[in-house]
């Protein structure tokens, strides 16, 4: 599923992060940069310690909610990995949604700044930070809808997601966002 905004493109598949070959791949981190489970556990051991051993060296204090830091790839195809820290669910009136979309806005001006043409984003703070799925993919489609529509690039965000239940919500969110458009129409 693609959307175009300001030239760039927003797309939406299922599948397996650490196989994607992009300029870089979104990690939802933990704000002590120790590794983790889910998108963390699987981005660490396919691209090896090398990640690891970098995050400790330049990040020793870690990484706060709302932001981002970034590093090599380690064996990953991407160049680099963005380490984004999500917030923890905490019912939805602790700055949860201004939290996770400050993870995804510094995400992509990381991108930027490293001269990243593709990105790939997890669903992040979904797992086990139990973000209500629906409600973080309004965030994260609305954060990069926007995000795009001012800067026009990184030229690819993908969000690849885990599963059929998260790509069904990121989809619906994304026809919410942004309706496909017919080509009859105009």
């Amino acid at each position: 599923m693609k959307r175009t905004i300001h030239g760039a493109t927003l797309e939406l598949v299922q599948g397996d992060i650490t196989l994607q070959q992009v300029d870089a791949i979104v990690n939802a981190a933990n704000s002590r940069l120790a590794g983790g489970g889910g998108v963390d556990g699987a981005i660490h051991r396919r691209g090896g310690p090398d990640i690891m051993e970098e995050t400790r060296q330049k990040y020793p204090q870690g990484c706060p909610t709302g932001s981002a830091v970034i590093s090599g790839a380690g064996r990953l195809k991407a160049k680099y990995v963005i380490h984004a820290v999500g917030p923890v669910w905490r019912g939805g009136n602790q700055q949860e949604a201004e939290l996770l979309a400050s993870a995804y806005r510094r995400s992509l001006e990381l991108a930027l700044e490293y001269g990243c043409q593709s990105v790939a984003f997890p669903a992040l703070s979904t797992g086990a930070y139990g973000y209500p799925m629906d409600q973080a993919a309004q965030v994260a489609l609305h954060t990069v809808r926007d995000f795009l529509a001012e800067h026009g690039k990184p030229e690819l965000v993908r969000f690849v997601l885990f599963d059929e239940r998260a790509f069904r919500h990121f989809a619906d969110a994304l026809e919410e966002l942004i309706p496909e458009q017919s080509p009859n129409k105009g």
